[in-house]
């Protein structure tokens, strides 16, 4: 276990890097300094660490990550005499506990900020990454220093048995002692394959007796995880056409159990040059593989369900879609419905165990050949599929997902019902990356959420651009409220009785810079889904009170104008309503009467008195508040009489059957009931949509108030409402 850093959870405030960088080398200092052969003191020994130490921090935080710098440290740690196992067991544990401890946030350099700190998933997986690469590296510096002296002392021992015959016994005595005293294993034999003599060391390897090693043939020592071209390479030397090679090779033990070594062969020659014997190095590298298996699979499954990770996801995606000869791929992009609440109400603990299940009944349907299943984060997982047919296996393969979700899981005695929303993204490979593609069915499986969920949607790209084009506005919103992009057209609200203009509608316009001049259908809920309605509904407000008192002044003889300003439910919602519009008012001297608020009737259906207080707290004032878009909500008429509301504007659906002629009778009747209704309730009726004259002319039979539309005018600058000329108006 690593020593504990004197301090640590103390609650001190955080010091700079390079403090804690000293305190890391401190504490690696102390774990290897025991087993190190250094003529160092300690300190000097902890300043040789300090380096090493911002290599390590750098890689953990390097964009992109490279954990090469990691493999430098390990071969630094030879060469400064830490060659003990234990060093490097230490390191790593070291590394393990304290480098994401200390290093977990970079210094940030002058200049502009960079990008956002990286999780702490993504920096515990880029130091198992960092492991692995600063084993490997100690792990090859240390065969390297091993393999160049043992070599030398084999090839002196060699050359001292050819001289045999002038020093017979001291050469002889000196042999055995390097060849039987070597660390690693050293087998010599003839050029037929035979095996003339093994040291202790290779016959340890090997299980410990001679026989499983002296005697047999080379040849016997093939192993089906041969890399391809090892024995090209063997027959090769002993053609005398090469002097050495080296390979990574498995071999079988006695019991069956596989040694994975290091293989150095080389070629020793007579006096004249020809070929004698082949001179054979290993190094035991089983232990140190299953140690490289088990960091890269911790780099590369997820810790809680034991799934794939988004990295190894990524290679098999990027695998796949770089794939030729037809090949094709299918995605099934995963997101549990509901998941939050169930971690909100039975909290964490249970929501693990929940994906944990998920993942095991995912993985178990996911089995067929080419088929994949991997955890992203949190409750979403995807699924992958290859071959020639990935349409329908796509297909088939979300139908699995979704059948294993319906079976209720039972947690702490509760029985849940969990469902998903899938996207599917399926198509030829080498088309597309897998950024985009994963984009593409992230995109889908939301179309399926908002679809009611619990079902699969296969990708659209118009969808998708559509999608594309929503997320772009959405970001860009608070920018364009700072930079003036929103502007303002006004569409003039017509008396019916004798055509002259009684106010007009402030509309929102928004020019995109590249998009162009956008109405509000296409940023308005966008606005209401991040929050920003409230300040744009307020500068909306702020610039058609500022219009109306600038009309007022300049037609003062003919009555004031009204302003027509539209109200969110968000912004009814927002306790600072009341406040803002008395604000605004009073700031720009407008009387209350001369301004209207139209709020939509779906916004006020089973309204509480909570959301109409402030209504009430308006009409009061004199603010007059209409009923928008009335006749789609489906309300009940009798709510009316509740509702602080002194105007209907009925829905231009009622007036699209009177642009027939004859008009449809059906509309007639009911515009005719509804203004009656409404006027025996003192409400004003004002008609959105008057394309036509005709329309215009019943409407006014019918008895409605008011009326707008592009019959009058279509929305526009301020300063046309004051020079209109209504020549076809009644």
């Amino acid at each position: 276990m690593p020593p504990q850093e004197p301090g640590a959870g103390s609650g001190a405030e955080p010091d700079g890097l390079e403090d804690r960088l000293r305190r890391f080398a401190t504490i690696w200092s102390r774990a290897i300094f025991p087993v190190t052969a250094t003529s160092l003191t300690r300190p000097e020994f902890e300043r040789h660490l300090l380096p090493l130490a911002r290599e390590l921090s750098g890689a953990l935080h390097a964009r992109p990550f490279d954990p090469a710098p990691a493999h430098g440290v390990g071969a630094a740690l030879v060469a400064a005499h830490c060659t003990d196992p234990d060093a490097l067991s230490r390191t790593l544990g070291v590394v393990d506990s304290y480098l994401v401890l200390y290093c977990r946030d970079a210094e940030a350099p002058p200049g502009p900020p960079g990008p956002p700190d990286l999780p702490a998933e993504e920096l515990r997986a880029r130091c198992a990454r960092l492991q692995h690469a600063l084993a490997a590296g100690f792990a090859q510096a240390l065969r390297e220093r091993t393999r160049t002296e043992q070599e030398s002392i084999a090839r002196s021992a060699l050359s001292a048995r050819s001289f045999a015959e002038r020093a017979l016994h001291a050469t002889e005595a000196r042999f055995r002692a390097v060849f039987e005293g070597a660390a690693i294993g050293i087998g010599i034999a003839d050029l037929e394959g035979n095996v003339l003599e093994v040291n202790g060391a290779l016959t340890r390897m090997f299980g410990g007796l001679e026989r499983h090693v002296r005697g047999r043939k080379v040849s016997e020592w093939v192993h089906p995880e041969d890399a391809p071209h090892v024995w090209n390479l063997y027959g090769e030397l002993v053609r005398g056409e090469r002097d050495h090679f080296r390979v990574e090779k498995p071999f079988y033990r006695g019991d069956g159990t596989v040694l994975w070594t290091n293989l150095t062969v080389s070629l020793l020659r007579d006096t004249e040059g020809n070929p004698q014997y082949t001179l054979a190095l290993m190094e035991d590298t089983t232990e140190r593989r299953l140690l490289n298996l088990r960091l890269r699979y911790e780099a590369t499954h997820d810790a809680l369900t034991g799934l794939p990770n988004r990295t190894l996801f990524f290679e098999r995606l990027d695998k796949a879609l770089s794939a030729g000869d037809g090949a094709r791929f299918g995605l099934c992009y995963l997101d549990l419905d509901g998941f939050k609440a169930i971690n909100d109400s039975l909290g964490h603990a249970a929501g693990d165990r929940l994906l944990v299940e998920v993942a095991d009944r995912l993985q178990s349907v996911a089995t067929r050949p080419g088929e994949m299943v991997a955890r992203l984060g949190g409750d979403e997982f995807v699924a992958l599929t290859t071959g020639t047919d990935t349409e329908r296996q796509a297909d088939e393969l979300a139908h699995r997902i979704l059948a294993a979700l319906a079976t209720p899981i039972r947690l702490d005695g509760r029985e849940l019902t969990v469902r998903g929303s899938v996207g599917i993204v399926e198509g030829p490979a080498g088309e597309r990356g897998s950024a985009e593609v994963l984009r593409s069915a992230d995109i889908t499986m939301y179309r399926a959420k908002s679809a009611g969920g619990n079902r699969f949607e296969r990708a659209d790209p118009e969808a998708d651009a559509r999608a594309i084009t929503r997320h772009g506005l959405t970001t860009a919103l608070p920018a364009a409220l700072e930079r003036e992009e929103f502007f303002i057209e006004y569409q003039p609200l017509v008396h019916l009785g004798d055509g002259s203009v009684h106010g007009a509608e402030a509309l929102v316009r928004w020019c995109h810079p590249q998009h162009g001049v956008l109405g509000p259908d296409r940023f308005i809920p966008l606005a209401e889904h991040t929050g920003l309605i409230v300040p744009l509904g307020r500068w909306v407000l702020q610039e058609a009170v500022r219009q109306a008192r600038f009309w007022n002044r300049r037609h003062s003889d003919g009555g004031p104008l009204r302003i027509n300003v539209n109200l969110s439910p968000t912004q009814l919602h927002h306790t600072g309503l009341v406040a803002d519009i008395v604000d605004v008012l009073d700031r720009f001297g407008l009387e209350p009467g001369a301004l209207c608020l139209e709020v939509t009737e779906s916004a006020l259906i089973g309204a509480d008195e909570d959301l109409l207080k402030p209504l009430r707290q308006l009409a009061e004032m004199g603010v007059d508040i209409a009923l928008d878009d009335f006749g789609t909500g489906y309300s009940n008429l009798a709510n009316l009489r509740r509702l602080p509301v002194s105007v209907l504007k009925l829905d231009r659906s009622f007036t699209q059957g009177m642009q027939r002629h004859p008009a449809d009778p059906v509309d007639l009747k009911i515009v005719e009931g509804i203004v009656s209704l409404a006027h025996s309730l003192d409400l004003a009726v004002t008609v959105e949509g008057v394309e036509t004259g005709v329309q215009a002319e019943q409407l006014r039979e019918l008895g409605c108030d008011t009326a707008q539309g592009w019959y009058y005018a279509r929305p526009g600058a301020p300063d046309r409402i004051h020079s209109l000329v209504l020549a076809d108006a009644v």
